[in-house]
């Protein structure tokens, strides 16, 4: 009994020692970074396939430095760190595939469509690879540069025949100055970057 008595308060005390070392997850950063439109989408407005042109995009492929939910930073050809305290609140792949889908969408007046929604009738189809989104340290400057892919919508002919398919391809690339290599400022400068590449994009893809 004494024993037993004897051994009570350290397995009480067990549980508080181990609290303070054991943590379940990783800490949360402070804040995380997300990108905002320019041309956002009008609040009620409703878009129809019936009376206006659509346009499929699909999802953007990226290098193994832009699949997870950090900002790379590029010291030189072949150095590349990720910078402190910078979290997305997604992988840059998705945030800039969604801005990209709002500005066509806002600037052409297109009905974008997921992949799903788009096998019946996909129209246009827009991808490509993302293959940029970060900073340059060397000449202190936020890149995106999006390799885009493009299959435009092609009527059929009048034989009802159908009109093979072309593929088109260009590159976007926009650099915005960057005063301090921060969080902060890599978010502000890649929004507008990446608002910008959206907006070609968009203007090339046209209505």
């Amino acid at each position: 009994m004494s024993q037993v008595l004897k051994t009570l308060p350290l397995a009480l005390a067990l549980p508080l020692i181990l609290g303070g070392c054991i943590r379940f997850g990783a800490e949360a950063p402070p804040s995380l970074l997300t990108l905002t439109s320019e041309a956002p989408i009008a609040v009620g407005e409703t878009a129809s396939s019936a009376t206006a042109r659509s346009i499929s995009i699909g999802a953007l492929n990226v290098p193994q430095e832009l699949a997870v939910a950090r900002v790379p930073v590029r010291s030189g050809e072949t150095n590349i760190a990720y910078l402190k305290d910078a979290h997305w609140v997604e992988p840059p792949s998705r945030l800039f595939g969604r801005l990209l889908s709002d500005t066509v969408s806002a600037r052409t007046g297109r009905v974008v469509l997921s992949l799903r929604q788009s096998l019946s009738d996909p129209g246009a189809r827009l991808g490509g690879d993302l293959r940029q989104f970060g900073i340059d340290a060397v000449r202190n400057e936020a890149v995106v540069t999006f390799d885009a892919t493009l299959i435009r919508d092609r009527p059929a002919e009048a034989s009802g025949a159908r009109v093979p398919q072309t593929f088109e391809k260009r590159r976007f690339e926009v650099r915005v100055p960057v005063a301090t290599i921060d969080a902060a400022s890599a978010s502000t400068a890649l929004n507008r970057a990446a608002n910008q590449v959206a907006v070609q994009v968009a203007d090339w893809v046209g209505r």
